[in-house]
């Protein structure tokens, strides 16, 4: 399974700058509207120091990190959910991701003009957001249709699903997203069909100059937006991040360290994104290979087992655990084993993140 972050915000808030800082795949960059016209799609290595440990440690001779991948779409612009710009289309290809990246423009440059000729971060947001809401209350307004006279007819499942489509209506045209109302887990079931942009989970990436970065008015108007919705909200400098993709690796770590920076802003979205996702990581020691893995917080070893094969989850057998600390404690796998911290589990297991899993499976 693939977990997939969609990047929106207006035309030249710089997101296609922050897609080629994420990927490196030379997305093209522009200063006028609707240079992404195509969406570009970028599969990103997610940053692990638990990998880097076990590559020290064990000295494979592959060492493979998990990945999410971002899409970069059209800018959008006030009135695309009737279809201005690129709307109907932007909207369609982010209605399959599952988490909304939404850059937020914190910069000022002459030769990038504003879209709307002045800056304003909350502004930008809000013409965002009331165009994903206006879209959202399109989709629920013709699932209702749908189902209406189904659930005047007695049908008690249409009925539940009418029940479930008026409360998010109701809390969409107070300018709630789906996802901030309470919504039961039947109602959610009754949604699917309704596929929401509301529902996503979402996060703030403030696309700032250097400047702007250390105490700057627009940043600081975005994070107290941020703090009263409580979405997560990371600054990067995109142009300086664009750059730093673009080195090759042993120089980049002498180029942040002159900056006063221990890591790439880029590492903090893509940590805070797969968080989000509700995703956690574990890990398989495979013949010359260590290999990081996604799960769904929560997956028994079963559904885990079915990330790294589907033959492995239909012949599931039982999960050989061991901590990702014990293994590192210890030096070996072996030793953990002797140590008596090796573990069997069974189909029920929920697996934790970090941990080091071994399938027996039936082929």
């Amino acid at each position: 399974m693939s977990w997939k972050c969609g990047i929106i915000g207006l035309p030249n808030a710089g997101k296609s700058t922050i897609f080629n800082a994420l990927t490196g795949a030379g997305a093209e960059t522009a200063v006028y509207p609707f240079s992404t016209i195509n969406p570009n799609t970028g599969v990103v290595p997610v940053p692990d120091g638990r990998l880097e440990a076990l590559g020290k440690l064990l000295k494979p001779e592959k060492l493979t990190p998990t990945a999410i991948e971002f899409v970069d779409v059209a800018g959008l612009i006030a009135g695309a959910s009737r279809g201005e710009g690129l709307g109907n289309q932007f909207l369609g290809y982010i209605r399959d991701v599952d988490l909304l990246v939404h850059v937020v423009r914190c910069f000022t440059a002459p030769d990038c003009p504003h879209p709307l000729n002045q800056l304003d971060p909350v502004r930008d947001v809000e013409i965002v957001e009331t165009e994903l809401l206006l879209a959202d209350l399109e989709i629920v307004g013709r699932q209702r249709q749908k189902i209406e006279k189904k659930a005047k007819s007695g049908e008690k499942p249409a009925q539940a699903a009418l029940a479930a489509l008026q409360r998010v209506e109701a809390g969409l045209n107070e300018g709630k997203w789906a996802k901030d109302l309470e919504l039961s887990l039947e109602d959610k079931e009754h949604l699917k069909a309704a596929p929401l942009l509301s529902l996503k989970p979402c996060l703030f990436v403030a696309n700032v100059s250097e400047a702007e970065l250390h105490g700057g008015p627009h940043y600081r108007a975005l994070k107290k937006l941020a703090a009263r919705r409580e979405v997560p909200v990371i600054p990067i400098v995109g142009d300086l991040e664009a750059e730093l993709a673009e080195l090759p690796p042993e120089d980049r770590q002498e180029f942040l360290a002159g900056l006063g920076l221990v890591e790439p802003g880029i590492n903090r979205l893509i940590r805070e994104s797969y968080r989000l996702l509700g995703l956690t990581t574990f890990y398989t020691i495979v013949g010359p290979e260590v290999r990081a893995w996604t799960a769904p917080q929560g997956a028994t070893a079963p559904k885990a087992a079915g990330q790294v094969h589907s033959d492995m989850e239909k012949g599931f057998i039982r999960a050989e655990v061991m901590s990702f600390e014990d293994l590192v404690k210890l030096g070996a796998a072996a030793k953990v084993k002797e140590a008596g911290r090796l573990h069997v589990e069974g189909r029920d297991y929920l697996v934790k993140d970090g941990e080091i899993l071994l399938f027996r499976f039936q082929r």
